[in-house]
């Protein structure tokens, strides 16, 4: 059973993670995350809205999902399958650059827990960019619904906020708090090891 607290605290860190950038148009578009819930859905959505005129995904079989929503198979580019935010964007930038596109901007489409992290990932690595973040519109209770699994969703939270780069990590007060009530009671499945 999962207390109220720990609703509470992983709200906190879940409005946290959550940047609320306008999409606007960019250069090109990038899909973290694939696998999660809506945001595939949500990278195709902002093609078609006309946001990006290339859509960078990581892995095959996203890439397939993007074409079978709609977005035509000469705007996709397939990057190799990354461990993390920072490897795919560093090889959307590779594969991006290889084609000659020219990018002042990226549209970011990752998982509601992950937006911060991605931007600090893209800034990072493509510091001359501006960078967008969007997600699918989720409450965190949606969320949870979807993957069907809480204490995993906890988990992804807890482990994103650790993740974060120094800057990132120094959170409200608030919501340091919540991060060390949820690991004390063991949302740990996604902490990497110091």
């Amino acid at each position: 059973m999962i207390s109220v607290q720990a609703w509470s605290d992983a709200q906190r860190l879940w409005d946290f993670q959550q940047m609320h950038h306008e999409p606007r148009p960019c250069s090109a578009g990038i899909v973290l995350g694939g696998r999660g819930p809506g945001v595939v859905g949500t990278a195709v959505e902002l093609y078609r809205r006309r946001m990006v005129p290339v859509v960078v995904v990581a892995g095959g079989a996203a890439g397939e999902r993007v074409v079978e929503l709609g977005v035509p198979a000469g705007a996709v580019l397939v990057a190799p399958d990354a461990p993390d935010a920072d490897g795919a964007i560093r090889g959307a930038r590779a594969l991006l650059d290889g084609r000659g596109v020219e990018v002042a901007s990226v549209l970011l489409v990752t998982g509601p827990y992950a937006e911060r992290g991605a931007h600090a990932a893209a800034r990072a690595v493509w510091p001359e960019a501006e960078v967008v973040v969007a997600s699918p519109p989720l409450t965190l209770r949606e969320y949870v619904d979807a993957v069907q699994d809480v204490r995993l969703v906890f988990d992804i939270l807890v482990g994103a906020q650790q993740r974060l780069p120094l800057a990132g990590r120094e959170a409200p007060g608030a919501v340091a708090e919540a991060y060390g009530r949820l690991c004390a009671e063991g949302f740990t499945g996604r902490v990497v090891p110091a």
